[in-house]
């Protein structure tokens, strides 16, 4: 593509464009649902993004922002079709003050973009997924499904340059926007472009799984930002380990680790920056405490029950049922708990909330009726009339999560590969009493809390074992201070400040 002029730049800013800072992500901060009658009802999200760009403030004094995201269902296509130029802010929506862009994608192209592509193989590279004597194969139908991928991230870099202002900042999010950072390059370079991977980055041996053209059009994607930022120094070196391997780039590697690393390639430097994003405390411990949350707790309690009138140990876990999060293993490590060490028979209730996840993509469904089955059969082995080991709930229940974390003597996270995981984070915040924590050495996560967690190899099943019956065992006034001292370390870097520091990293 011929380089865009600076004249042509300044053409492309449409008249109304006065954002200053945009953030760009899949998914946005509101969505729709079509009711009976017709009438489209709003539904606010939340999350780390949602509280970070709150930390802008709205009033004349403050910079304007513009959040662009994607249309996720045919009641979002609808309500993008309605508001002038996708501006649901300026439909009348009540977005919370927040101006949002949606963006009215062909549906088949979306599709093939976001399962085809970021969910189906960019998602697989990085948390290494593959079933590799089967699969990948890059075949002509993953063409097609790539040339929306670039459609898709196209259609995103044509909106944010419209809506910014001359040397406004973007924020671009994740691994469906890989591409984005140098689209929008080519169309405003005036602008100060950042992105930012929630994901964990694969080695370079995995990552060239990608065909090669595809494999540097990422890197080189992402590389169209001024800074790339990522969740732990270990991914961000893996992208950096990659972008040297694939691209031939050069990597600065400062000997503090609180400095940015460098990649220079093509005459072009992308600063690569690290923001561990931390729980939410306020919010958690504020909404934790909601009646909802109490009723929850109760009917938990009550399932969970007492043995011999003391109330029995429980084991939580709160995931989506996602491939990376190594739900069977974990349950497989609770049934050889039970087998091995009898004495917990009877005394302690697992309770696993795997709420649906991606089930349009095949290997997900398996793998839901694989955790349904596996926790029947522990079940069908050891439970008993007054006795039900394990208590898994598939669907989706926030209250009842954040029952379940005021209840929790030990929260279990295994995962076999996590950009961050934030349930680590999130139940120390809330536990009631303190509870342990074991964690998956494999979680971004473990980069901050290793030191008070009792660490785990997610592929060894004894070993989870050994460590559920380590933390089970724990005193209460230790497992109390090693919660709290966790809860410190998971505040520390609270969604607003994670937000804020990459902005003003940004804009140095």
């Amino acid at each position: 593509m011929l380089p865009i002029t600076e004249g042509k730049a300044r053409r492309m800013v449409t008249a109304n464009a006065a954002a200053q800072i945009l953030v760009a992500s899949n998914r946005g901060p509101v969505s729709f649902r079509e009711e009976d009658d017709g009438t489209l009802t709003l539904r606010r999200g939340g999350g780390g993004l949602v509280s970070g760009l709150s930390a802008i403030g709205h009033g004349e004094s403050s910079p304007s922002s513009v959040w662009v995201c994607a249309a996720l269902s045919d009641a979002d296509r609808r309500a993008a079709r309605q508001a002038p130029h996708g501006r649901l802010d300026a439909a009348g929506h009540d977005t919370g003050g927040q101006a949002v862009r949606m963006l009215d994608i062909d549906p088949g192209t979306f599709d093939r973009a976001y399962n085809g592509v970021a969910n189906s193989v960019l998602w697989f590279v990085h948390h290494l997924l593959y079933d590799t004597p089967l699969k990948p194969v890059f075949d002509e139908d993953f063409r097609r499904e790539w040339s929306s991928y670039e459609a898709y991230n196209a259609a995103f870099a044509d909106s944010l340059a419209a809506e910014a202002a001359r040397g406004a900042t973007v924020l671009v999010q994740d691994y469906h926007l890989t591409l984005t950072p140098r689209m929008l390059r080519e169309r405003r370079p005036d602008l100060r472009i950042g992105h930012f991977s929630h994901t964990p980055w694969a080695p370079p041996d995995y990552y060239r799984m990608l065909p090669d053209a595809i494999g540097r059009q990422v890197l080189t994607g992402i590389l169209g930002a001024d800074r790339a930022a990522f969740l732990t120094r270990r991914w961000a070196g893996a992208f950096a380990d990659c972008c040297e391997a694939v691209l031939g780039a050069s990597v600065e590697r400062p000997a503090d680790p609180a400095a940015d690393l460098a990649v220079t390639h093509e005459g072009r430097t992308t600063r690569l920056g690290v923001h561990g994003l931390g729980a939410d405390a306020d919010f958690l411990r504020s909404r934790a405490r909601k009646p909802d949350v109490d009723e929850r707790l109760a009917a938990l309690r009550s399932r969970v029950g007492q043995d011999d009138g003391v109330p029995r140990r429980t084991v939580v876990r709160v995931d989506r049922t996602e491939l990376s999060k190594n739900i069977v293993r974990g349950l497989l490590a609770y049934r050889h708990l039970l087998r091995t060490r009898p004495q917990w028979r009877g005394k302690v209730v697992h309770i696993a909330f795997a709420y649906p996840s991606r089930q349009d993509v095949p290997e997900y469904r398996v793998y839901t009726e694989a955790v349904r089955r596996v926790a029947d059969e522990i079940n069908e082995e050891f439970g008993t009339e007054s006795w039900t080991p394990l208590l898994l709930h598939l669907d989706d229940d926030f209250p009842r999560s954040l029952a379940a974390y005021r209840m929790a003597d030990v929260a279990l996270v295994n995962p076999i590969r996590d950009g961050m995981n934030l349930v680590a984070k999130e139940v120390p915040v809330v536990s009631d009493e303190g509870c342990a924590l074991v964690l998956s050495r494999e979680a971004g996560a473990a980069a901050e809390l290793a030191e008070d967690a009792v660490m785990v190899n997610p592929y060894d099943v004894i070993a989870t074992a050994d460590a559920l019956h380590e933390a089970l065992t724990l005193p209460a006034e230790e497992r109390a201070a090693r919660s709290k001292r966790l809860a410190a370390a998971a505040t520390a870097l609270p969604p607003q400040k994670w937000f804020l520091d990459q902005l003003a990293a940004l804009t140095a």
